[in-house]
Parts: structure tokens; sequence; C-alpha cells
């Protein structure tokens, strides 16, 4: 599968009158369900001669409406960052990423409008497929039936696709994704995801505490809506070297340390030292070891990280890397 996409923030694209099989949705987590619909998409594609394309957005469209409705409690947690859907999106073979901003104009946009200019004269659409309950256009007015009667008009085809399921027959999607991340159960997380949960990002300065009590770490900033739990967990970390690297993580805002502080990833590689800053860097999540914790003073926080590394050594000792 190749490994980059064209990605337009606007449309109709500026280079393109490709015919696309087009698919449209949010695809946090691009977990297994998604990556169904991924195949479907690229399997159509080439038995027609049509460009594969995902329509995507960006805010999520459920954080747009809380947030204009004044409700942020209702703003969904994010699996992944952009960067981290787009890429992935790209590596399941996608060729053209349509990525439209959720905004007052998309929100408001007709669902006629939608098709016509969005569809149609964006992405030159001659397939599509979305999922049985689909609704777009302002006020989720518009249903499968107008995309099939729009179809007959304009000249695409438009298949549905049922929840996905897994082999114990539990739907497959990115609300029980959110759940398995939000109580730290990675293992529930690997199945719907089909591989481990990870984060992805470029090694950023920290305030080198760490460094001074004998525990550097590489710092990644994360969405702050994240959506797996604040704790320590054992990981490997991918970008670094030809072989992933061992190593223990906080993903929380350092209560001990920074009061009101941003959420942060701080990693620390067992038995290495790296430099690794501003490289791109994947952190793979193993186990869940524990809570983000305030300690009383620093003696008490080392002896804890110690245990971690501890903890994590142990681990790798058992399942290898």
């Amino acid at each position: 599968m190749k490994n980059s996409s064209t990605i337009y923030r606007t449309l109709p694209r500026h280079d393109s009158q490709r015919p696309s099989a087009v698919t449209i949705g949010n695809f946090d987590g691009v977990h297994r369900g998604h990556q169904a619909i991924l195949a479907r998409v690229r399997q159509t594609a080439l038995e027609r001669g049509l460009a594969s394309a995902v329509m995507t957005f960006s805010p999520h469209p459920r954080a747009f409406f809380a947030l204009r409705g004044r409700r942020p409690e209702l703003v969904p947690t994010q699996i992944n960052s952009l960067r981290d859907k787009l890429s992935t999106l790209a590596r399941h073979g996608i060729e053209q990423i349509a990525l439209q901003r959720f905004d007052h104009r998309l929100a408001d946009m007709s669902a006629e409008d939608f098709i016509g200019r969005l569809l149609v004269g964006g992405l030159n659409t001659r397939w599509l497929l979305v999922g049985e309950d689909f609704r777009y256009g302002h006020k989720r007015s518009g249903d499968i039936e107008l995309l099939r009667r729009s179809g007959r008009e304009y000249g695409f085809e438009v298949e549905t696709i049922a929840d996905v399921a897994d082999e114990h027959g539990h739907r497959i999607s990115s609300s029980e994704l959110r759940t398995a991340l939000a109580v730290g159960n990675l293992e529930r997380a690997r199945h719907l995801l089909g591989h481990a949960y990870r984060i992805s990002g470029h090694v950023v300065h920290g305030q080198k505490l760490g460094r001074s009590i004998g525990f550097p770490t590489l710092n990644l900033r994360v969405p702050a809506q994240c959506a797996l739990r604040s704790g320590v967990y054992v990981v490997q970390v991918h970008g670094l070297g030809d072989k992933p690297m061992a190593g223990v993580a906080s993903l929380g805002v350092r209560p001990t340390v920074s009061s009101g502080g941003r959420l942060l990833l701080e990693v620390h590689l067992l038995d290495r030292r790296v430099d690794a800053y501003g490289k791109l860097t994947c952190v793979e999540f193993l186990e869940y070891l524990r809570d983000e914790e305030k300690f009383p003073d620093l003696p008490t926080m080392i002896a804890a990280i110690e245990q971690d590394a501890q903890s994590a050594r142990d681990h790798f000792a058992f399942h290898g890397l």
C-alpha cells in the first residue's frame, strides 16, 4: 500500500478532475470497522479505475456543535491527533483526502448543496460508501434516500455498510474505543484497533527536571482532549533507531512539579540515552501500570518512578520487545 495521500483542504480539488470512489466519516482512531470501509473503497476504486477518496472533518462535528451550544462537556475525547489520522488513512491506501473544516458554513449547508458542491463538483464522485444511518446537511436533514435520488440524477452509485462487528458479534466503533482508552484497557483497545494504541509527535523541550533526577524524558504534546486515561504505562518507542526501544511513559499534567499544566506525554527510555529533540516519534502503549499521582515531595516521586521503570523491565523480560 502506498504511504502518501494528496490532502485537499478546499474543494473542488485544484489539480484533479479524476472521478472518485468516496467514503465520508470522522475516522477517529481508524479502528477495524474503519479499516473494513477503507478496504472496500480501495477495492472498488481499483476495479473501476477511480481515485480512492475519504472526506473527513476537523474539528469533529460533535465538538463543533458542543461548543456552539456552549456545552463543552459534550466534546468527544480525541483518539488520534489529526496528523496520526491522516497518516493512517494514507497507510491504508487512500489516494485523496478531502479535509473539510467543520465550521458554521459547513454546519449550515443544505443537504442538496452538500451533495452538489462537495460530492459532485468537489470530488467528481461516481461511487459512494456510507453507513446506513449517515446524515448530512443543515440539521442533519439529508438521508440515504436523498443520496440515492441525487446519484441517479448526477451519475453516482450509493452503497451502504452496516456497523462492523468483531468475531463475538460486538460492534466495533469509535465510542467503544474511547471507553476502552478512558479506563486504560489496552487489551480491548488493541482488539478494536487491530494493533496496539499509539500516539506520535515531535519530541519537544520539557523542563529538564527528569534529567536532573536521573530519569531524562522525551516529551511529546498530545491533543488536550486525549482519549487515553492519564497515568503511567509500559511503552515501546519507534522512530529513533532501527529497532523499537523499551520505555516507561507518563501521560498527564505533572501534578507534583507543575500546576495548571497542559497535557504532556513524557517517555523515559530504559537504559538508553538518545538525542531525539525535534524527531517524529511513535509511542506504542503496552501495559497500564498506575494512575497519575501528586506526590508530597521529589524523593517519594523518584521512588515511584524507579518502581515504574522496574515494572517496565519486568514486562520486557517476560514479553520481549
